[in-house]
């Protein structure tokens, strides 16, 4: 009967869950209390689950519960410093959950290149001198554009004139999370406050450049590459699946660099035999890929009387299309595929791995070398996981519209 009025009576819930949190606390302090108290606790404690079970009143009950309370008040070992006991658990064991969900289920990732555009996107910058129509975010929207859009501008004007020399090649850490990078042009000194990596190469400044009062020293546009969860869950369950956009470890693997991830979009399996044709489509086992092919809808819906450019989907390109298209340098460093001709066959429970971005993808088509025998396929078990949910910035990729 207490059953059931455990799911019709809040006070027998209420007294039900006392008991078993005065429990608990005699239990954790069994080694400091005295037999005495352990049995005033006890007593009271039986008593209100005699009451309980008997189907006493709400008033007997609440009575019961006030008197369980103040004898556990009495008997047990007050916790010092209870309040940043209390916020240092929540904080544990946020970082566990927190931890475990990284580790096992959703792991972050910041797409730190354009070797997957127009799919993901990576950190992008544009230069802003010369463009004086464009005009620089103020205030409260231009930290909108930064919270929300990952839009970061750095301006700079020359306060007086002279020649530009940088007083940090790189950017130094102040703090934790605060970094500067500095620079003087003629005897001012001018600071960049959160630079972006590679400002120099960013900002086309170099050493010995003139500037007159009045210049724009910087005025640059930069937006932060895509944050996506990387599901590290699904590959425990299945093997990945042609078309799927995985993230692989790039540790021991050579001509790749090292201790970091890469994300790249699942070409062949292991066992199949792989070209690149001159349509600039890609024929496995005899079987060329196609828009109709899962996963390759975007990829191969470009428009086949355009040459192959990049940041757009134009298929994938042997070391001869590109060099035809007026990219030699890149002709030359795709070397497992330098023509329609080359086959190369996946090594057993390896996969072969392309970037959509195929005019400015450093991938399987360069790692490897069939005249050298270097392989360009990855191992399977360095792939964790596959591309899911982008967080952050909010754009039209937000969430799954990337696919």
């Amino acid at each position: 009967m207490w059953i059931l009025s455990w799911f019709l009576s809040k006070t027998v819930r209420e007294a039900v869950d006392l008991g078993r949190q005065i429990r608990k606390l005699v239990r954790a302090q069994r080694d400091l209390l005295s037999a005495e108290a352990i049995a005033r606790i006890g007593a009271a404690r039986v008593e209100l689950n005699r009451l309980v079970s008997s189907g006493a009143d709400r008033a007997t009950l609440t009575a019961a519960m006030r008197k369980l309370e103040q004898v556990a008040m009495e008997q047990l070992k007050p916790y010092p410093h209870a309040r940043w006991r209390e916020n240092v658990e929540v904080l544990l064991v946020t970082a566990a959950v927190v931890l475990a969900l990284r580790t096992f289920f959703f792991q972050p990732m910041a797409i730190p290149t354009g070797s997957a555009q127009p799919t993901l996107y990576g950190i992008e910058h544009t230069d802003l001198r010369g463009r004086p129509e464009f005009e620089l975010p103020r205030g409260l929207h231009r930290m909108f554009r930064s919270w929300w859009h990952g839009e970061h501008y750095y301006h700079v004007v020359a306060r007086e004139g002279g020649s530009f020399r940088w007083v940090d090649r790189q950017p130094k850490r102040v703090l934790p999370l605060v970094s500067k990078q500095r620079f003087r042009v003629g005897n001012e000194l001018y600071t960049v406050w959160f630079p972006p990596d590679s400002l120099p190469l960013r900002a086309e400044l170099r050493d010995g450049q003139s500037f007159r009062a009045g210049d724009e020293i910087i005025r640059l546009k930069v937006v932060s590459g895509d944050h996506l969860f990387v599901n590290r869950l699904i590959y425990n369950f299945r093997h990945p699946h042609r078309g799927e956009i995985i993230v692989f470890a790039s540790a021991g693997l050579p001509g790749l660099t090292p201790d970091t991830h890469y994300i790249k979009r699942l070409i062949a399996l292991g066992n199949e035999t792989v070209s690149i044709g001159d349509d600039r489509h890609v024929v496995i086992n005899g079987e060329r890929l196609d828009a109709s092919t899962p996963g390759f809808e975007n990829v191969y819906g470009f428009d086949p009387n355009e040459l192959p450019r990049r940041n757009h989907y134009s298929g994938h390109v042997n070391g001869a299309t590109a060099r035809l298209a007026g990219h030699p340098e890149l002709g030359h460093v795709i070397q497992l595929f330098p023509n329609a001709r080359a086959q190369y066959r996946v090594r057993p429970d390896h996969y072969l791995v392309f970037g959509d971005n195929t005019m400015n993808s450093t991938d399987s088509r360069m790692w490897g070398d069939a005249v050298q025998g270097i392989p360009g396929d990855i191992p399977e078990e360095k792939v964790i996981g596959r591309a899911s949910f982008v967080f952050w910035p909010i754009s039209s990729r937000f969430g799954w519209g990337y696919r």
